[in-house]
């Protein structure tokens, strides 16, 4: 993959500082911003949580049981001494009244700055609160306060196809389902989807998984292709090197965006991988990784070595902060953003603004969901782009 020729032609490499009139206007932004918040002191906190669901019954991956539908996604909820609110998914666990009372009395300035995220030593549950809470009280979405670097519409892909030829007790049903399931993200808006394989790992024999695999992402490009939709897969870590190869051998006519973590980051295997992909015609298909409990300090090396393209990393287990603070490594070695989001649509919108902020991110996950406890706010999907929201901080709002 020649990475400097996609990053120039997807809009996203902006290397270097600009010192000019605008230089100085945004010192003295950082200056006014920073007194703003100095003006609002945290006086309560609150942890809850939120109901949602998926619109449809989420299957297998290779190594998991069924995600079912309905869910919650734990919650943190600030309010300052002038009114403001702001709030964000996050989980105090047993600490919560520690937690509480770290934060109680301080001003906003003394746990954030706007152009970096959380201070060293506020605790993670409340970075994502706190940047939404900064939002509100500025009277600018996230993004903004990032830089509004990038575009404020993303690729996004629907992550949500699943081993759907099985139903709830594992029963075979047929691949038509899975058709079903990407007509419906097609419809919603998706152009592309993210496709769950590695069968043989845990669900099927192993040559019949293997060959299942193949069969449906075969059967999804057949059936979408002259319509547009982009195929990514996923196997989870459920393959071996050479079941990636006799994968790739029998999708040959399908263009696959990505590969994303076919065995657990090896540096020796990965770069064997990497190296069949350059030479077997898959130097289009981007290799990514870092999701599921990473090796961080060989993902980086990876991505340094250029063996990886992207960096999967989970936009709240890391960190929206850290993710701030790690875009401009991957920027030095020409590799690309796409922070995991699955299991909540806030996480999507969340990354929604890390891409419009720090033009970075190459594509994000989209999680499709639906509450009566949240409002996900004005996000729009429009022929497969996710355009942010322009609302104060990340432009949602808790119903409970």
């Amino acid at each position: 993959m020649n990475r400097r020729n996609f990053l120039t032609h997807a809009g996203l490499l902006s290397y270097g500082v600009h010192f000019s009139t605008n230089h100085l206007h945004a010192i003295d932004q950082v200056a006014s911003d920073a007194k703003v918040l100095k003006g609002h002191r945290i006086d309560k906190v609150e942890f809850l949580s939120a109901n949602y669901h998926f619109p449809r019954f989420v299957g297998r991956n290779s190594q998991l049981k069924p995600n079912g539908q309905h869910k919650k996604d734990s919650c943190v909820r600030l309010y300052t001494d002038q009114g403001a609110v702001g709030w964000g998914r996050g989980s105090g666990g047993r600490d919560r009244n520690k937690l509480i009372k770290s934060l109680i009395g301080k001003t906003i300035d003394q746990l954030f700055v706007p152009s970096v995220g959380t201070r060293n030593g506020v605790h993670p549950a409340f970075d994502l609160a706190l940047h939404d809470l900064a939002g509100v009280i500025l009277k600018k979405p996230v993004y903004q306060m990032l830089g509004a670097k990038g575009s404020k519409a993303t690729d996004v892909y629907s992550g949500m196809i699943y081993f759907d030829e099985l139903d709830k007790e594992g029963e075979y049903i047929g691949i038509d389902k899975v058709v079903q399931n990407c007509q419906w993200d097609y419809d919603y808006g998706y152009r592309k989807v993210k496709v769950k394989i590695g069968r043989s790992s845990r669900w099927y024999p192993h040559d019949e998984g293997l060959a299942k695999d193949i069969e449906v992402v075969n059967k999804i490009h057949e059936v979408f292709g002259k319509k547009g939709l982009g195929i990514l897969v996923d196997a989870n870590d459920g393959y071996s090197l050479q079941d990636t190869i006799d994968f790739f051998e029998g999708v040959k006519d399908v263009p696959i965006y990505w590969f994303e973590e076919p065995f657990r980051e090896n540096a020796q295997t990965s770069r064997k991988l990497k190296q069949w992909m350059l030479e077997n015609g898959r130097d289009k298909t981007f290799y990514t990784d870092g999701e599921k409990d990473p090796d961080l300090e060989l993902v980086r090396e990876l991505i340094a070595d250029g063996t990886l393209d992207m960096h999967l990393v989970d936009i709240q287990g890391y960190g929206f902060t850290k993710w701030r603070r790690l875009i401009p490594f991957l920027k030095k070695h020409r590799a690309m953003a796409s922070p995991h989001t699955w299991g909540s649509m806030l996480k999507t919108h969340y990354v929604s603004h890390l891409a419009a902020g720090l033009d970075s991110t190459a594509i994000i996950e989209g999680v499709t969901c639906l509450s009566d406890d949240i409002d996900y706010g004005d996000y729009k999907i429009i022929d497969g782009k996710l355009n942010v929201s322009d609302a104060s901080g990340f432009g949602m709002k808790l119903l409970v």
